[in-house]
């Protein structure tokens, strides 16, 4: 009974896993999206982010306008991490699995992220495949406002800034 036209159907499968990894290891950031929304005006966004060992997000928060965030991990353990208006840690929870993870009876595979909550992901794994949904319309300019008690992405001091909130676990 397969004779009608399928709608178009995208599976989510370890060869792309694969496929966004490979692009994610060749950008000098170690991550990589891969779409699922069409486009920047589409609603809601719908995106794998592979994440590999060693990227750094600085924290940010979705307020203006304000947007709620999920995650969940699917391959791999990552932090996400909270923190208050003056750059200290106040929660962290440790998404998916590794050797050193929660338990399978209380194990977390993702959070949903309140509009203006500052927050980070960072990988404890060697790759992490997140599955991320957040409203659209994108727009680059005020989609994210980055905490000013964190360093930029490019800042020499980014990487041992992501490494320490790792190690604070």
């Amino acid at each position: 009974m397969e004779s009608e036209t399928a709608p178009p159907v995208t599976p989510i499968s370890t060869s792309l896993f694969n496929a966004v990894a490979e692009r994610a290891a060749a950008s000098p950031r170690l991550r990589m999206n891969h779409n699922f929304h069409s486009g920047p005006e589409d609603n809601p966004h719908r995106f794998l982010n592979v994440l590999l060992a060693g990227t750094y997000i600085q924290p940010h928060r979705h307020a203006n306008p304000p947007k709620p965030e999920s995650f969940l991990v699917l391959e791999g353990a990552a932090d996400v991490i909270i923190f208050n208006d003056n750059g200290a840690v106040i929660k962290r929870y440790r998404l998916g699995v590794d050797a050193g993870s929660n338990s399978e009876k209380d194990r977390l595979w993702g959070v949903d992220i309140a509009p203006g909550v500052w927050h980070t992901i960072l990988p404890r794994t060697a790759r992490v495949v997140c599955f991320e949904v957040k409203p659209g319309p994108w727009q680059p300019a005020g989609d994210k406002e980055f905490a000013p008690w964190a360093p930029a992405e490019k800042d020499p001091g980014a990487a041992a800034y992501g490494k320490a909130l790792l190690e604070c676990a």
